[in-house]
């Protein structure tokens, strides 16, 4: 009688010998990507967002690099196991040759991250700052943030209209560049 293979042990070669790729996933399968690999015992990290609000048809939940994850890999002998999981495309490469990461970079955004590689995003906008709107009836239009996002994610902005100071009231959304990535206040 055979006995079952456990899925999840490492594979070949160990930690040391192995170094971070960037693994292009096939389009939206990251996660199935990102399950696959884990099955075959790869160390794998996929960087995401949380967003305070929901964005329309994405979710709270996005990909800090849509369509890109990280995998520890022993090439050559790896390479071919990686590439053939469902989900992947393609492990980024120059000029034929599969490209590593410098290990302190994948480090520094798992040092931001939980252990589900989820990055907390916080809003940049701080009051006095100037912004620009993206959307809704004053797209294009300049003004000066008075009140930071509150609980709701809305921003009192100061705008000149019709020659005198108006404020107004609009989604974090409408704001161009407004998301960063928060530091974890975990403990890990």
């Amino acid at each position: 009688m055979r006995e079952a293979i456990q899925i999840d042990a490492p594979i070949m070669g160990d930690v040391e010998t192995r170094r971070w790729y960037v693994v292009y996933a096939k389009p939206r399968k990251e996660d199935c990507a990102q399950f696959h690999l884990r099955r075959k015992g790869l160390e794998v990290f996929f960087p995401r967002l949380l967003l305070p609000h929901p964005l329309p048809k994405r979710g709270r939940v996005v990909p800090l690099f849509p369509g890109y994850l990280f995998v520890r890999l022993q090439v050559p002998e790896e390479y071919t196991y990686a590439l053939w999981s469902p989900g992947v495309r393609a492990v980024v490469s120059f000029n034929g040759k599969p490209a590593p990461i410098d290990e302190a970079v994948v480090a520094f955004l798992k040092q931001g991250a939980n252990p589900e590689g989820i990055l907390t995003a916080r809003s940049n906008l701080r009051a006095g700052q100037a912004v620009r709107l993206n959307g809704g009836p004053f797209a294009g239009l300049a003004g000066v943030i008075q009140d930071p996002p509150d609980a709701k994610g809305r921003v009192k902005v100061l705008m000149q209209l019709l020659n005198r100071q108006v404020k107004v009231e609009v989604s974090a959304r409408l704001i161009e560049d407004q998301w960063v990535a928060a530091k974890a206040s975990h403990a890990r």
